[in-house]
């Protein structure tokens, strides 16, 4: 299971367990590379229902392990 952490040094939030709403499916984190050659993390469902820009804290994108 992936754990999102808050990538600031003076916050602990964590996020884990994220799952799709329409089958149930825990959400997969995924690295997407762009049209310029840059990337971003998702978290997608496996089963194919959709995915979502990975979660953010503190004003930034959230760490995965």
């Amino acid at each position: 299971m992936t754990i999102y952490t808050c990538s600031t040094t003076d916050c602990d939030m964590e996020v884990t367990g994220l799952t799709c709403g329409k089958c149930g499916t825990t959400l997969e984190h995924v690295v997407l590379e762009k049209d310029d050659g840059s990337t971003v993390g998702v978290s997608k469902c496996p089963q194919g229902c959709g995915k979502i820009k990975s979660p953010m804290c503190c004003g930034a994108d959230m760490a995965h392990s």
